[in-house]
């Protein structure tokens, strides 16, 4: 879980450096994500090997990187914004895990950042006040189902190696 936790950490630090060229603020492709999905799968299916990692264990690691991607990037205030979209994406994702194969996860990779884009734009509304801010949300979700198909491409490619 650490050595997940840190990789997670260390892809979302890289990238919180990088600003995309992109008409969005703050958009970002969400790569750290690909460890969330790893570790919500790895070892599904199979319960009798005590060194699979549980449903809490990859909530665990989702809120370690968010809570240290906050105080390492400095951006304490982007908090509220990285765990209300990381509860409701992480959500989705355990949801859709009930639905797919170990062939499908990128189905789960693209609902949790369209329900990530979601838990960001309602934050975004309940801080600001201003609704007017939901208008992004038709270019969130698109791009949030390509950055998640991603994601979910890499995590599933990482445990098909894996086994």
């Amino acid at each position: 879980m650490a050595v997940l936790t840190a990789s997670a950490l260390i892809i979302f630090i890289i990238e919180a450096l990088v600003p995309l060229p992109v008409p969005v603020p703050g958009m970002k492709l969400g790569l750290a994500n690909a460890v969330t999905l790893f570790a919500l799968f790895y070892g599904a299916g199979k319960p009798d090997n005590k060194n699979q990692l549980t449903t809490a264990n990859a909530f665990a690691i989702l809120l370690c990187r968010i809570v240290l991607g906050a105080l390492f990037t400095g951006r304490v205030v982007a908090f509220i914004y990285s765990i209300t979209g990381g509860l409701l994406g992480f959500t989705a994702q355990v949801v859709m895990k009930r639905f797919v194969s170990a062939k499908q996860i990128w189905v789960c990779g693209a609902a949790g950042a369209v329900f990530h884009n979601i838990g960001q734009i309602l934050a975004a509304v309940f801080i600001t006040g201003t609704p007017a801010i939901a208008a992004y949300l038709p270019v969130l979700i698109i791009t949030g189902v390509i950055t998640g198909v991603f994601t979910g491409f890499i995590a599933q490619m990482t445990l098909e190696r894996i086994k």
